[in-house]
């Protein structure tokens, strides 16, 4: 696994962080692309070939937007949470980086997943909690919705009643089980998704099974006269 902190992240020095300025998807996405190929060159037993990215929030829009834009690195892709149309967001954060969107649309169209959507050539799946109040579900169901008039392919995993942070006891875990089966169906390793659905099934009759087995005996009661 690789985490990068690309381009737009503080901590080093002004220009890095304002390279985003106007366009906050291009560099990021290619800051990605570069570390996959310097981690490649560290370690040539890697598999470039089946590379998969996943992230969450704006770690979601990147995920999409590397699998739109630079498909001959990233292989598939897991969106959660993910802002596809920068003009549905926050105007007080998107407008300090991307301009007033009457005055410099060209800066929104550069940034929006929805107006790339044509371009998908990867799996991707869409995550999203039907209850986030930060980055709406309408962002999920626009990209959706531009990906099936441009007959892309994906898929979508709505959460019901999850906000923008998956915090509900067992959800996050098996949506970490999900993101895995996606990928590995995706890259080709490993099993589906219904081999895994498969496998829970079988781990979740046999906990009953077990659980049956440390019952009490039941005591029968005589029958009415």
């Amino acid at each position: 696994m690789l985490s990068v902190d690309g381009r737009g992240t503080p901590g080093r020095d002004r220009d890095w962080e304002t390279a985003i300025h106007g366009d906050q998807l291009g560099p990021v996405v290619e800051d990605q692309a570069d570390a996959v190929r310097a981690a490649a060159a560290l370690f040539p037993e890697l598999d470039t070939g089946r590379v998969a990215i996943r992230g969450w929030s704006f770690g979601g829009y990147l995920a999409a937007g590397a699998v739109l834009h630079r498909p001959d690195v990233f292989h598939a892709a897991v969106a959660g949470a993910a802002p596809t149309d920068l003009r549905l967001y926050d105007t007080h954060w998107k407008e300090r980086y991307l301009g007033h969107p009457d005055v410099q649309p060209e800066n929104y169209e550069r940034c929006s997943l929805v107006a790339h959507a044509h371009r998908l050539t990867r799996p991707l799946m869409l995550v999203h909690g039907l209850a986030d109040d930060n980055v709406v579900p309408a962002h999920a169901l626009r990209l959706s919705a531009a990906l099936l008039a441009a007959g892309r392919p994906h898929r979508v995993l709505p959460l019901p009643g999850a906000t923008h942070l998956v915090t509900a006891e067992g959800v996050a875990d098996t949506l970490l089980r999900c993101d895995l089966a996606f990928v590995q169906e995706s890259l080709g390793n490993g099993s589906s998704e219904e081999e895994y659905a498969e496998e829970q099934s079988e781990s979740a009759s046999s906990e009953s099974e077990e659980g049956s087995s440390r019952k009490e005996p039941r005591v029968k009661k005589p029958p009415r006269r």
